[in-house]
């Protein structure tokens, strides 16, 4: 009887069941995948190119130049 729940309590262990851990593992790296790769693309939506500003730039630092 003892041996029955020591043997049933070792099939659901993960270090004893390399079919439940690699199961378990492969599982966590989608999540882990899936979760990165949703916050790059939210982390690149919000810090997106908003479009060219409008930038005064001085008379004399032109590419011709225009000195008083």
């Amino acid at each position: 009887m003892e041996n029955e729940e020591v043997s049933d309590s070792k099939s659901k262990d993960l270090a004893y069941s390399w079919v439940s851990t690699s199961r378990f593992l492969f599982y966590c790296q989608i999540a882990i995948f899936v979760a990165l790769v949703a916050g790059g693309c939210y982390t690149m939506y919000k810090h997106r190119y908003q479009g060219k500003p409008e930038v005064e730039v001085p008379a004399n630092t032109q590419y011709n130049p225009q000195y008083k």
